[in-house]
């Protein structure tokens, strides 16, 4: 599933109140532990978010105190850590679970399969679910105990890029970036392990900030990307004037032949879109300087960037105005639907 559907499945699951585990897989820099905190923003829950990677038993398990019973009798007691959830409703999300080596692992399994661990029991309002990396994804992972895996309800994340560019406008992630993953769709998520940095959609939220700064983004994507992007940036620079073909005095313009460029015009008016006479003049120079692809391409990513602004009147009064664009509409309703 892309990183929208295990949003839906995962908020779905908070609304039919179905308190099982569960286990996400998914490559590094997905955004597993995003979702998860973003789902339990939206449902208004608190989120604990655990390393296990990074902990050893004791830390999870607590630390053993003596004590002496009624009869007088030496025991000891497990004082459990502080960052384990005592009362509300909420999400203990396990990260990084498989790559805990087995000793940890089986300290987390008492507290994924019996909601409890020593003198600790997990609040009735509280989810336990996990995530980890994928062997293929040359992550240094254990594998996961038969008995454990099957106590777990499994989703396998994959990068999405309509799911990325749909976030990556709601949070106003730099067009350029945007453009140009529209052209280079596999430069999302590329793992190298022979750098330590990498394009993947964490990465690029990263490089984001740095392209803000105007500061280098090699160090947060790696030098082969940030090489193409660099170059996909001149491109850009030389893209038609967009501001001219929104104000509706674009007739004399012409589409740009290189397809980078092209990529980068027709995104470029997508995101930049406030009003409905811009949408309108906006879609009528794509009817009839590009083809139905690019077309959709523009209506997607408008209807994204609009949404995102809560300035969805916009597209319906555009629609008001254009016949075609209502036709448009009709003919890749379930496309939009989905978007």
């Amino acid at each position: 599933m892309n990183p929208s559907d295990l949003s839906r499945y995962l908020s779905d699951l908070i609304r039919e109140k179905i308190n099982l585990s569960v286990m996400i897989w998914g490559p590094p820099g997905i955004g597993k532990s995003s979702i998860v905190a973003q789902v339990a923003k939206n449902s208004q829950m608190d989120v604990i978010d655990v390393r296990l990677s990074q902990l050893s038993p004791t830390d999870l398990r607590g630390l053993p105190v003596p004590e002496r019973n009624e009869s007088g009798e030496g025991i000891s007691s497990w004082f459990p850590p502080e960052f384990l959830p005592r009362v509300g409703q909420g999400i203990l999300f396990l990260d990084e679970l498989n790559m805990a080596p087995p000793s940890m692992q089986g300290v987390a399994q008492q507290l994924i399969l019996d909601r409890r661990i020593g003198s600790y029991t997990v609040p009735e309002g509280w989810y336990v679910w996990a995530a980890g990396n994928r062997k293929e994804d040359r992550s240094a992972v254990f594998d996961m105990p038969a008995p454990l895996a099957n106590r777990f309800l499994h989703l396998d994340v994959t990068s999405d890029l309509e799911a990325f560019k749909s976030y990556a406008i709601a949070n106003e992630i730099s067009e350029r970036i945007i453009a140009f993953l529209s052209f280079r769709p596999d430069l999302l998520l590329k793992i190298d392990p022979a750098r330590p940095s990498w394009p993947s959609p964490r990465s690029w939220f990263m490089a984001a900030r740095l392209l803000k700064a105007d500061l280098a983004i090699a160090p947060a994507i790696g030098e082969p990307a940030a090489a193409e992007f660099i170059g996909f940036l001149q491109v850009y620079d030389s893209i038609p004037d967009i501001k001219s073909i929104m104000q509706g005095s674009g007739s004399s313009i012409k589409p740009p032949k290189e397809l980078s460029a092209l990529y980068a015009t027709v995104i470029g008016l997508a995101l930049t879109v406030r009003t409905a006479k811009e949408a309108v003049n906006a879609f009528q120079w794509l009817l009839v300087a590009t083809t139905r692809e690019w077309q959709r391409l523009f209506v997607q990513d408008m209807l994204r960037s609009t949404t995102a602004l809560g300035k969805q009147g916009v597209v319906a009064a555009a629609i008001k105005q254009e016949p075609k664009l209502q036709e448009f509409f009709e003919d890749y309703k379930q496309l939009l639907l989905a978007t």
